[in-house]
This record gives C-alpha cells, structure tokens and sequence, in this order.
C-alpha cells in the first residue's frame, strides 16, 4: 500500500466550558491513502467531527484547544502551521464538504462565483473568463443542470440536493489530494442522497483523493468505504476493512450498531437499540467508555476498571475490547438468527 496521504497521530482535543473540561478527542489516530476512503462512524458527540476540524484549525482557540498529537499531510505536520500557511492548503490541498451547504455558501452571492473565487484564491494567474468557464464544467460534472445558467444563481434558488453537488463541486475545484465529507447527505432524503453518493464517487474519482467520509450511517460507509474507523466517546474503538467491520466485528460497540440497523431483506426482526446514552465526555466513566451500556461486560470487572488498549485482535483490524474474541463470536450468533448482514 502506498504511503497516507493523511495521517492522524494520537491527537487529543479539549474545551473549557463552565461545566469542566470536554475530552472531545482523546488519542485519536488514524491513516488516509491516495485513492481510498475512509468511513469515520460514530454516535453524535463521539469526536468524529472535531477530530478534522481540528486538523485543518477550524476549532475556536480558546475555548478549544490541542493537547497533543500530530495531523500529518505527506508527512508534513500541519498543526503548526500558522494561519496563512493554512489557509494556501485548505480547499487546494484538503477541501471539506460540510454537512449543511445552505450555511457554508454566501447567500448574497451568486453561486457560481463562490466557486470561481476558490480557484482564483490558489491560481494569480487565472483570468476570471476561464475560471467561469471551469465552474461551468465542475457545475455540469457534479449534475447540476444548465449549468450556465446555474453559475448565475444564488444559493436560495437551488434546491437541497443541487446545493449539495455544488459544495461538492467547490471542494474538487482544485484537485485536492483529500477530500473530508462530514455528514454530507444527512439533511437530504434518501432519493437525493443516492445521488450525491454518486456524486462523491465521481469527485473521488476525478481528484484521485483519499476521502474521509464522516457519518452516522452504516449503509452509506457499507456503499462508500474501503476502511473503517468506528469512534466512541472521543476515542477509536475499532478500525478495519469494510468487509471485516461488517462481517468480524471486534468490538460490541460495532456491533451493536449493525444491530440496530434496520432491514428490508429477509424475515423481519425486532430492531435492538443499544440501550442507554454516550457518556459525558467531561466526566467519562472508569474502565472501558462502553461497559455501562454493554451487555458482555455485566459482572465483569476489568470492563469496569481497565481502559482497554487499541491493539490488533487479527490482522489488519483493530479492537479496543478486552474481549474481542467473543464479540465475533457474539456477531456470528447474531447473525444465523437475524441475518446480520448489511
């Protein structure tokens, strides 16, 4: 394999509230290829947002600070890299497409413009001529019909799905070398999110990006990734190839998220929840984050006790478990009575 594109090093990200310290991010790690996605799943407020966001510096400073651990972008650390040097990599080295297109675009200016102007930032030498016409071309690329027309439109009068596809056209405007999607099709209905799925396949495609796909959404990382990061309270708690996470998982985390996964094939099943809430990051639980909510860990007291390292349970794939071994089993029993399956 060749070498990450984007690495994450044992970061840690904190914030100061007046209820005490948010552990947001705690000893995060995790490599991007050229070419690959990796899936980032995770319940709200388990890090898989800020662990970005504090790559690129878009956390506020204070209250949100930096602890520890290295972001590298071809082996270069960029968490020390000052505003200016940020800026020259951010959309032209590392572009984001944000989960909520309506508040990232400018409504008071055309559309069109918006994403010329991301190519002209990074390019002196582009005359404005050439960059409507690569608008144009990116515009007609991601979908969005009559393009020409469409540069000379503002924001409102796209629909939902067309915002998003232009968003996805400004992040590959210059030929990023990666691409982040943080919950891209989450405020879209199912129809349209197939189709920006597509979409982020093509812009995959034409840039040659690794993409980090940040979801919620077990069957969106079943359809785009070839990796997976499963997060939980602010740390990894499991990591591996699509198919291993989906068909081995390590970890009762993973799979008590495939299980409350709803089906349409096969005999229907009751759905199981994963009972109770994420723990509060500012005052997280001893022993393993999970044990309060997993039924493998009742009467055990290292699950209670030990913070469970994230080590390799087989080849490839990562667990932070103290029982890995009995999660898989666990999930093949699950299986040949539910049909777990994705």
């Amino acid at each position: 394999m060749t070498e990450p594109v984007l690495s994450i090093r044992d970061l840690v990200v904190e914030f100061d509230t007046t209820d005490g310290v948010v552990h947001a991010v705690d000893g995060v790690s995790y490599d991007v290829h050229p070419g690959e996605t990796m899936g980032v799943v995770g319940e709200s407020g388990s890090g898989k947002s800020v662990t970005v966001m504090a790559a690129l510096g878009l956390i506020q400073i204070p209250p949100g600070r930096i602890v520890n651990g290295e972001v590298l972008y071809k082996g270069r650390n960029i968490l020390g890299l000052d505003e200016d040097e940020l800026r020259k990599i951010r959309n032209k080295e590392i572009a984001m497409i944000f989960q909520d297109p309506m508040t990232s675009l400018n409504p008071v200016f055309k559309v069109g413009d918006q994403i010329a102007e991301a190519l002209l930032v990074h390019d002196d030498k582009l005359t404005d001529d050439a960059a409507r016409k690569r608008t144009v071309d990116l515009l007609e690329m991601v979908g969005v019909p009559n393009p020409d027309r469409r540069f000379d439109q503002y924001p409102h009068e796209y629909s939902g799905g067309m915002r998003q596809r232009a968003m996805i056209a400004m992040a590959m405007a210059n030929q990023p070398s990666v691409l982040i999607a943080d919950e891209p099709t989450t405020a879209l209905d199912v129809t349209i999110q197939a189709q920006v799925l597509e979409v982020m396949k093509v812009a995959a495609e034409e840039t040659g990006a690794g993409t980090v796909m940040i979801t919620h959404d077990l069957g969106v990382v079943a359809e785009m990734a070839d990796r997976v990061t499963v997060m939980y309270a602010g740390r990894v708690v499991e990591s591996g190839t699509v198919d291993e996470i989906f068909h081995n998982p390590k970890h009762p985390y993973t799979l008590g998220l495939m299980m409350s996964l709803p089906r349409v094939t096969g005999e229907m099943q009751k759905l199981l929840p994963i009972p109770g809430n994420p723990p509060s990051v500012i005052s997280l639980p001893p022993g393993c984050a999970f044990h309060p909510r997993c039924r493998m860990s009742e009467g055990r007291e290292l699950c209670r006790t030990k913070v469970p390292e994230l080590v390799e349970a087989s080849p490839g794939h990562m667990s932070a478990c103290h029982f890995p071994d009995e999660v898989a089993i666990e999930a093949k029993r699950e299986a040949s009575v539910t049909g777990l399956e994705v």
